[in-house]
């Protein structure tokens, strides 16, 4: 008797030495970090006044999911886009916001279905080097640029390993000014984005699009396989809280409202 005693008083107490832990661990997914590609406008952007942290339709999407849920989440600046992969993909950062679903990447983050945008990826050129396209194909034999670690579909990723002379460099505004500098044909990169980039470089009328898009892809919400706060229950609250967002229009109005913020933000400083 007396042993089972001692031995529920033993359970109590580490019941109640292991509670406080599970209570914190708990806590701690309360509050959860994000990032994303910097150069991303309407997506996602450096906030002017706090450089530290991300702005755009992206970031206030994902700020509305967690007030929804009662979490609290910071967007903030991690690098350029291949170093805000490598946080995420190493737990440092939870989540990133954004991010086109492939197999390769599947083995690093969870993604959080169903996709909140998509986003078509296109062939940006010189306005007086435009040349015939009408698809892939077309590109063979020309000297490409796109962004370290970006995907524009796994099919066009395919694709472009094998038939395609692409060179991979930090950010949208090195692989714009390559092709302005003649020293490469064209630039894969998304539309809106490289719409805005075209406005802030002033090359509005120096660069155009090529029809048809490369690609249509996805944007999703990805958590990182090493996050500490990586748990079925949560993905599942996000999945869920997704699924009602998108039968919205509500990612559709973020897009349009940043948009039109980040075309003030830059008549702002342009302005004398």
């Amino acid at each position: 008797m007396i042993e089972r005693r001692s031995c529920r008083a033993l359970l109590l107490s580490l019941t109640f030495a292991v509670l406080p832990q599970v209570a914190l661990a708990v806590d701690d997914c309360t509050r959860l970090t994000a990032t994303g590609n910097p150069e991303y406008p309407p997506y996602l952007w450096r906030d002017p006044q706090d450089p530290q942290h991300l702005v755009g339709a992206n970031a206030d999407l994902l700020k509305y999911m967690a007030g929804e849920l009662g979490l609290d989440v910071d967007v903030k600046y991690s690098g350029p886009w291949g170093r805000a992969q490598e946080e995420v993909r190493t737990g440092r950062v939870d989540l990133l916001a954004g991010y086109f679903l492939t197999r390769a990447r599947q083995n690093e983050v969870n993604f959080i279905e169903p996709p909140f945008l998509h986003t078509p990826s296109v062939v940006w050129v010189r306005s007086d080097s435009a040349f015939a396209y009408k698809g892939w194909d077309d590109l063979r034999g020309l000297k490409g640029g796109v962004l370290v670690n970006n995907s524009h579909g796994e099919q066009f990723d395919e694709f472009a390993r094998t038939n395609l002379n692409l060179e991979a460099v930090p950010g949208a505004r090195q692989a714009f000014e390559k092709l302005l500098h003649k020293r490469s044909d064209y630039v894969i990169f998304e539309q809106f984005p490289g719409m805005a980039l075209a406005r802030v470089l002033k090359v509005d009328e120096q660069v155009q699009v090529l029809e048809p898009p490369v690609s249509s892809e996805g944007l999703y919400l990805a958590m990182s396989h090493d996050s500490p706060c990586n748990r079925p229950q949560l993905r599942e609250q996000l999945a869920a809280k997704m699924r009602e967002i998108v039968s919205s229009d509500l990612p559709q109005r973020l897009v349009a409202r940043n948009l039109a913020l980040w075309r003030q933000q830059q008549e702002n400083v342009a302005a004398p």
